[in-house]
C-alpha cells in the first residue's frame, strides 16, 4: 500500500468511532414491540390514592386460582368449550371474533336480571357479554352478514333500522349503547373499505391485520390502536400522564389465541405480552377475593351506586391496579408453583398461565 492510499481497517474504526459507519450494535435485532399497557400499569399502581393492591390477599388468590386452573384443566380449549363462541378455523371467524369484540364493552344494567337487555336465541335467554355474541349468531342465521366489514360499512345494505333489528332485545330494556356500537362498525367498516380501494392489502381486512402483525400479540395491538384509534384508542391522563390499558385490542387479539388454539391466525409468538383486560367484572372478583382494597371514600360511591365517569383517577386505578394485580398472581403462580406449572403444561396442549387465561377464569 502506497503513501497516498488510506488503511481501509483505519478509515472503518475512524468512521465507527464518530458515529459514521456501521458498529457492531447495528446489527443487533430490534427490540420486541411493546404495548406500553403494563409500565402504564405499574405506574397507576405506584401513584393510587383510593386503590392498593394486599400483598397477602394476592399470595391466596394465586395458590386458588391455580388450583382452580387444574381442576378445570383449564387451558385455549376452555373458550371455544362455550356453545356460542364460534368454532370453525377460518376467516369468517376472524371476522366474527372482530365484530365481537369491537362492540364488547358496557353491558352494565341497574335493572333486575329478568328485566336487563337479553338476546332470546335458540330457546335461551342471553344477558351481558353473551347477549352481544348471541345477537351476532342471531343474525347471522336470519342470513345477515353483520360479521362482514363490507357489509356493516354500507348504509345501503345495513342501515341503523337492520342493525337494531339484530340486537333487538326480548325485554323492555333495550340493548345498551345502540348509537355508539353502530358508530364504531361504521368507523371499522369504513376503514377497511378505503384500504382496499387504496389498495392497501395490509390493511384491507381484521385477517390482513393479524397477517401484518406478523405473529406478535403486541404488535396487533399497536396496530389496532394506530389503524383504528376510534375503536381501540383507550388512552388515559392520570397524574399529569398519559397512560394506556387497550382493554378491547387486547381483548381482540385474546380471542384469536383461544379460539385458534394458539395457531393460525391465533399464532402469537409474545402472547405474554397481553395483560389482563380492564373492565368492570375482574376488579370485583379480585375485590371479593381480598387483592384490592378501596379507600373508605371510594367503598362509599361503590355501595351507593354512583357512576365512575371514564377517565377519572378512580376508574383508571381500578383498571390499572387490576392489570397489575393480575400479573403479580400470575408471578406469584410462575414462582411458588414452577414444577407443577412446568408437569401441567407438558402434559396437555394449549396449557399456559398467563393474564390472558387468569382473566378468563376470574
Amino acid at each position: 500500500m502506497s503513501d497516498d492510499e488510506a488503511d481501509p481497517e483505519l478509515l472503518a474504526l475512524l468512521r465507527q468511532s464518530l458515529g459514521l459507519g456501521p458498529s457492531a450494535s447495528s446489527s443487533a435485532p430490534p427490540p420486541p414491540p411493546d404495548t406500553g399497557i403494563l409500565k402504564s400499569a405499574e405506574f397507576i399502581c405506584d401513584n393510587a390514592v383510593d386503590v392498593s393492591i394486599s400483598s397477602p390477599g394476592t399470595k391466596a388468590a394465586a395458590a386458588t386460582l391455580w388450583t382452580l386452573i387444574k381442576e378445570r384443566d383449564f387451558s385455549t380449549h376452555s373458550w371455544a368449550q362455550h356453545e356460542l363462541h364460534p368454532t370453525a378455523r377460518d376467516e369468517a371467524t376472524v371476522n366474527f371474533i372482530f365484530t365481537m369484540d369491537l362492540l364488547n364493552f358496557s353491558f352494565w344494567s341497574e335493572r333486575a336480571e329478568d328485566q336487563r337487555a337479553a338476546i332470546d336465541y335458540r330457546g335461551q335467554r342471553w344477558t351481558g357479554y353473551f347477549s352481544l355474541v348471541a345477537a351476532l349468531q342471531r343474525a347471522l342465521d336470519e342470513g345477515y352478514p353483520i360479521t362482514t366489514p363490507s357489509f356493516y360499512a354500507s348504509e345501503d345494505q345495513c342501515p341503523d333500522l337492520i342493525i337494531a333489528h339484530i340486537f333487538r332485545s326480548c325485554t323492555a330494556e333495550p340493548f345498551p349503547l345502540l348509537a355508539e356500537r353502530i358508530r364504531l362498525l361504521r368507523s371499522a367498516g369504513a376503514f377497511f373499505l378505503q384500504s382496499e380501494e387504496d389498495c392497501l392489502l395490509s390493511s384491507s381486512s381484521p385477517a390482513a391485520l393479524i397477517k401484518q402483525a406478523d405473529h406478535s400479540a403486541a404488535r396487533l395491538v399497536n396496530l389496532l390502536v394506530q389503524k383504528l384509534p376510534i375503536c381501540f384508542d383507550d388512552v388515559h391522563t392520570f397524574q399529569g400522564r398519559d397512560v394506556v390499558l387497550h382493554k378491547r385490542a387486547q381483548i381482540l387479539v385474546a380471542d384469536l389465541w383461544a379460539c385458534f388454539n394458539g395457531q393460525s391466525y391465533g399464532r402469537f409468538d409474545d402472547i405474554g405480552a397481553i395483560t389482563m383486560f380492564a373492565d368492570y367484572r375482574v376488579p370485583q372478583m379480585l375485590h371479593s377475593l381480598g387483592c384490592l382494597w378501596y379507600s373508605p371514600r371510594l367503598e362509599g360511591r361503590i355501595k351507593r351506586g354512583e357512576l365512575l365517569e371514564s377517565g377519572e383517577p378512580a376508574e383508571v386505578e381500578i383498571r390499572g391496579c387490576s392489570i397489575w394485580c393480575v400479573q403479580l398472581i400470575k408471578r406469584e403462580i410462575e414462582a411458588r408453583f414452577a414444577v407443577e406449572l412446568s408437569e401441567w403444561k407438558a402434559n396437555g396442549e394449549g396449557r399456559d398461565v398467563n393474564a390472558v387465561l387468569i382473566d378468563f377464569l376470574l
